[in-house]
């Protein structure tokens, strides 16, 4: 992957200022959006299903995070992957805790049909999404990054997208290109909403990257070096939080990440 098309996606990402349409859970809005916003993305968070079809097709790009989904936000959530779809707008499936309880497991499956540009998951969710495990422990991955490579180059054959598997090491595929995203920091899966911003950030860097295989790695890899940053001045999990949003906001140069192929 080249260091340079990364740094070009950081760049870009302010200017275009992309409008990125949110399905979230309800525990992460706030986190997400002010991720979003240090970027220099635009959030919106319209999970009502009479606004979320007409909302989807005009966004810059969307996500669909599952978790805290309750029937009303499922039905937002199928209409606006459709409207997405059928707009040529960017969208991202983050299947939080999908192959441990049923009716989400059941909605995911059912939105791959609308073909997510990337998955975004844990080992867990994306094995389960495959039929390859049977989930984590509840939003915790009970697997590493590199045990979901084959149900992660399957799922992005079937989906014609990227799949994303974060872990110590994070990697991610369109299927026949495989890069790996190192570094970051343990206090990552200490902060409520981190993972869940990092779907966010996906699909921001989708919006203009042009190529969502670039996109997912440079959110990675922003997402990596800002809690690096963050966890040198942080006294614990409480601090590290508003640290790595200034981190999030004063990385511009993603050469140093450790990407590699």
């Amino acid at each position: 992957m080249d260091a340079t098309a990364l740094t070009a996606a950081r760049t870009a990402l302010p200017g275009a200022a992309p409008l990125v349409h949110c399905l979230t859970n309800t525990v992460v809005q706030t986190l997400t959006a002010n991720a979003l916003l240090a970027v220099g993305a635009a959030p919106a968070m319209v999970d009502e299903p009479a606004e979320a079809e007409g909302f989807a097709a005009v966004a810059s790009a969307v996500l669909v995070n599952v978790g805290t989904v309750n029937r009303r936000t499922a039905e937002a959530m199928r209409l606006a992957a459709r409207s997405a779809a059928g707009a040529g707008t960017p969208w991202v499936l983050d299947p939080v805790a999908v192959g441990g309880l049923a009716f989400r497991t059941e909605l995911a499956a059912e939105l791959l049909g609308s073909r997510p540009v990337v998955v975004r998951g844990n080992a867990s969710e994306v094995m389960a999404l495959t039929g390859a495990g049977e989930g984590g422990r509840g939003v915790d991955s009970t697997a590493k990054a590199d045990d979901a490579l084959d149900a992660a180059v399957a799922l992005a054959g079937r989906t014609g997208g990227v799949v994303a598997v974060s872990g110590e090491v994070d990697v991610v595929t369109d299927g026949s290109r495989t890069v790996r995203v190192g570094g970051g920091s343990p206090l990552l899966t200490r902060t409520t909403g981190a993972g869940c911003a990092l779907g966010a950030l996906v699909a921001a860097y989708v919006a203009v990257a042009g190529d969502p295989l670039t996109g997912a790695v440079a959110a990675h890899a922003h997402v990596a070096l800002a809690a690096e940053a963050a966890a040198a001045l942080a006294a614990g999990p409480g601090t590290f939080a508003p640290l790595w949003l200034d981190a999030l906001d004063a990385v511009t140069d993603l050469s140093p990440a450790q990407v590699t192929a």
